[in-house]
This record gives C-alpha cells, structure tokens and sequence, in this order.
C-alpha cells in the first residue's frame, strides 16, 4: 500500500509476488488499484508499506474499487507516540508511522533552520527499536559545515551523506537503491526538495522557513514513491516513503531498555551500574556519569539521554 486519503487506499499491484520495486508501469507487470477496508479487519489500521491481499474490482480502472482483506505480517514497524493533542484517557496514543521499511533518512538542516541533535536522538532511538537502518541526511550543506552534527556523533557508527542545492546525489541514490527507506525530518529543512529531486514526477508542495525559523507543514500524508532507474543503481533503484513534517518523535512506547540502545557510546557505561539502575541524575551509583567524566562519551550525549528518559516518563517535554 503506498498512499491513504480519506479512508480509499492506493495499492501497488505485482504480478510476481517476489517484485520488490514497482509503481504503476505496465512494462513492470504492475498497476495501481483504489481499495477499501473490508470489515473483516476490524479496527486494524492499513499504513502505508503494508502488503496486502485484494479481493473484488482490481482493474485500477477509473472508479473501480477493491477490498482490503488481509494484512500480512510486518517485517517491521516504525512508530512514534502522538503529541499531547492527541492524548486519551488511556494515556498517548501510538501512531505507526509506516510498516516494512528498511531504512529511516533523519533529514536535517545544517542551517536555517539549525540542526536539532534532541530530534535527531529521538529518531536514531525509534529507529533502533523498528530494527531499521538509520541514514543521517544534511542538507543546506552550502550554508554550514557539518562538523558540529558529526562531532556530536563521533562515537556512533552514523552512516551520513551530504547534500547542497547543486550537490550530486549519486551517493543518496546508491544509499537507497533496493530498499524501502523512510524520510523523516521537521518542516524548513529541505525534505520536499529533496523528494522532488528524487522523484521530479512527485510535484511534493514545497514551503519557506518564517522569520523565527519555523518552517510549515508542506506534505500532508505519507505516501511511497518509486525512485526512477539510475545508472549508478544496478540494482531495482528502491522506494522512498515522504511524510509530512514531524514536530516531535514521542517515545512514550519505547522501553527503557530500548532507549538505552540509541546511544552505543553509552551503553558500556553502563556495565558497573547496579541493578534495576535507572540511569537517572538521581541515582548515586549509577557509572554513567564516572564514564563521562572519564572522557569516554561526549556529556551532551549523557544529558540528551536522560532529557528522553525524563520525556518518556512524562515529566518534560
């Protein structure tokens, strides 16, 4: 499934079920079918990357429409917790933000608007907890250097690649070539310029970043599009999955121990900790901090950490 809108659902359909790349060529044996919830789904939710099974009118002729009756077993899931609007008495709600996808791309800005590592952290961490690969993609290359970002992420393992408005984007392709990557990043730091690039035929709205260096909200809804054949790609060229600019990136639904899991550089740190240690300021005997001061990770990265911890708790922002 690549697109929702109003409850209709736009559905890739393969021919060979072993395809892994395709969007509406015939040349491709492959067609884009309108479809529906069949009832039988329950409250089940269809999010974009699922594979599904169709019954009824699967032409794609104009006004034909489908039913969706199954949903096979995600291969992954990446998730975030709705922001404070969306809170219920049961508490946050959690959205998946798309399903089977190899790849998490955090688009961030290297200036205008400035990069944000809290951000960049809670993406790192949803991504590691989906057990989907995490690209770290800089844009705006021309109007800073990236050494701050990279500096920060020293001590990880980060793939990143850098991209400027007259860059060459040989190097992202080949980075997405045959698989299903996810493009995540706030509104102003080029992520619809970036798809458009991509993909020309996209037309995704592109908008301006305000005087306080906001930028808005210009894609509404995910949607999968496939990357156009490339040279330097043998391989299928893959899909990138656009959606629409992220405030924030609850992770009410990750745990702990999870969280512990985005950032490597501390988890050695951790080996003295007592047990049931909450890694917390408060905890007297907790290593962390000896490991810090020992000049063995960057203490922005110690307090990004428990910035989450205390996020996920409920007890700040």
């Amino acid at each position: 499934m690549i697109a929702v809108d109003r409850g209709r659902y736009t559905c890739v359909v393969e021919d060979d079920p072993q395809l892994t790349g395709a969007g509406g060529d015939p040349a491709d044996g492959v067609g884009l079918v309108t479809a529906m919830r069949a009832r039988e789904l329950g409250r089940r939710s269809v999010v974009v990357g699922d594979r599904v099974a169709l019954v009824g009118d699967t032409s794609g002729a104009p006004g034909a429409l489908a039913r969706i009756v199954r949903i096979a077993d995600r291969r992954s899931v990446l998730r975030r917790t709705a922001d404070d609007d969306d809170t219920t008495a049961e508490g946050r709600l959690e959205r998946v933000v798309v399903a089977n996808a190899d790849q998490l791309v955090i688009v961030s800005s290297l200036a205008d608007p400035p990069p944000r590592t809290g951000f960049i952290d809670r993406c790192l961490v949803a991504a590691y907890d989906a057990d989907i690969e995490p690209l770290l993609c800089l844009t705006k290359s021309d109007l800073a250097t990236p050494d701050g970002v990279l500096g920060y992420y020293a001590e990880l393992d980060l793939r990143h690649v850098l991209v400027g408005p007259d860059s060459d984007l040989g190097e992202l392709r080949r980075l997405l070539g045959g698989r299903v990557s996810v493009l995540v990043g706030h509104s102003g730091v080029g992520k619809s310029t970036l798809v458009n690039r991509l993909v020309p035929e996209a037309d995704r709205a592109v908008g301006t970043v305000s005087a306080i260096g906001r930028g808005r909200h210009t894609s509404t809804s995910a949607v999968a599009l496939r990357l156009p054949p490339v040279p330097e790609v043998r391989h299928h060229p893959g899909w990138i999955v656009d959606t629409p600019g992220i405030r924030s990136f609850g992770l009410a639904h990750v745990s702990a121990d999870s969280l512990l899991h985005g950032f490597a550089d501390l988890v050695e740190g951790t080996v003295d900790c007592p047990p049931n240690c909450e890694h917390t300021p408060d905890e007297t005997e907790c290593s962390l901090d000896a490991w810090v001061a020992a000049g063995n990770a960057d203490p922005r990265r110690l307090a990004s950490y428990r910035r989450l911890l205390a996020s996920r708790a409920g007890e700040t922002e």
